[in-house]
């Protein structure tokens, strides 16, 4: 049996320097709250407020290091609360997505594109990934062992040396099937 960690993905962003900047000031650098189960890879202590059409979420954490493009990653749930409408996305794929406001100490930022509904997606080291026959970009059927087990046909294999083992769901995948970060989910084939 192919067990795997259950990491879940409550509403984030990700900063581009440039934006970091011009929400906290000149020269700004993140600070670390807690490390992520992907090394190098940290909570930071900073939040930003964002805004859609039709409301805000106040404290929406910051993940670092700082990446080439922002991005905004919600649930469906969280999208409709703040009225916009994101496709599923693989991380950093945002060309033609809604944008957003976000608010930090400093300033705003109006985001043209950027924000998604993560992809449910599988990190492997690319050890582990040959040694399971499993590549890069593979669609995978996954079972949630949670309260009431959920088997998800379309999880996206992520491979590469710089990965540590986990899957990553959002909050409305979770709930759904009565999991949290450290439960174990189980690869079909």
């Amino acid at each position: 049996m192919k067990e795997v960690p259950v990491g879940v993905s409550a509403r984030h962003i990700h900063l581009s320097e440039e934006h970091i900047e011009k929400l906290f000031g000149e020269g700004y650098q993140l600070t670390v709250l807690k490390d992520l189960s992907q090394p190098r890879q940290f909570a930071a202590n900073e939040t930003v407020e964002v805004r859609g059409s039709k409301g805000s979420f106040p404290k929406v954490r910051i993940l670092g290091p700082a990446r080439k493009h922002t991005q905004l990653e919600v649930s469906r749930t969280d999208a409709f609360q703040i009225g916009v409408k994101p496709p599923v996305r693989e991380s950093g794929d945002i060309a033609g997505t809604p944008g957003i406001t976000i608010v930090g100490p400093a300033g705003e930022v109006e985001l043209e594109e950027g924000v998604i509904v993560a992809a449910r997606h599988i990190h492997f080291h690319t050890k582990e990934a040959s040694e399971w026959g499993i590549t890069d970009k593979q669609i995978l059927r996954v079972q949630l062992q949670g309260e009431r087990p959920l088997t998800f046909d379309d999880v996206i294999a992520r491979v590469s040396d710089a990965y540590a083992l986990d899957m990553h769901i959002d909050t409305d995948e979770a709930n759904a099937a009565g999991v949290k970060t450290g439960d174990k989910a189980v690869i079909l084939d």
